[in-house]
């Protein structure tokens, strides 16, 4: 596969199902996992920045959970380089904290017992599904094409759309 070739927006599409289909799409073998997510952390610690209004939601919102396939070291880099960090109570990474990849639930219900949540926003199906086999409200994330609760394209539109429904 030639990289040139790639157009970024179809991989990104690919992506937002979840990585194992992608890598099916493209014929990349589930032994590059590894190099994959690898490099991922590393230049999404490089390029990543958040999304514009987040930190007025997450300063809105009483408790804020992070359930993440990311690692959890860059999953806190990030929060501390962007001084975000201060809004989560709790971090899951799903694998480091020994739960099944999602969209598989218990890291939703461990989050669910110790956090009392009652909204899970996502940008892949993968991500609300586990919300909506525990009954809790979603919200999709510049995704229409998933089902949830409510959808926003941007965080501007969270309060008003989300919060004072």
């Amino acid at each position: 596969m030639n990289p040139q070739k790639l157009d970024r927006g179809e991989v990104l599409k690919w992506l937002k199902k979840d990585s194992k289909t992608a890598f099916k799409h493209y014929g990349i073998s589930e032994d590059q996992r590894g190099k994959y997510e690898e490099l991922y952390n590393y230049y999404s610690k490089l390029n990543s920045k958040p999304f514009d209004y987040i930190e007025n939601v997450l300063s809105t919102v009483n408790s804020n959970v992070i359930v993440t396939h990311r690692d959890k070291e860059s999953t806190i880099y990030l929060l501390e380089k962007f001084n975000l960090k201060k809004y989560f109570k709790d971090i899951v990474s799903v694998e480091e904290d020994g739960f099944i990849r999602k969209p598989h639930h218990p890291s939703y219900e461990h989050v669910l017992k110790n956090h009392k949540i009652d909204l899970v926003v996502g940008d892949r199906e993968l991500d609300l599904i586990p919300a909506r086999e525990l009954k809790i409200n979603t919200v999709a994330f510049q995704n229409k094409g998933i089902e949830a609760n409510f959808h926003i394209e941007s965080y501007a539109d969270f309060i008003p759309v989300v919060l004072q429904r």
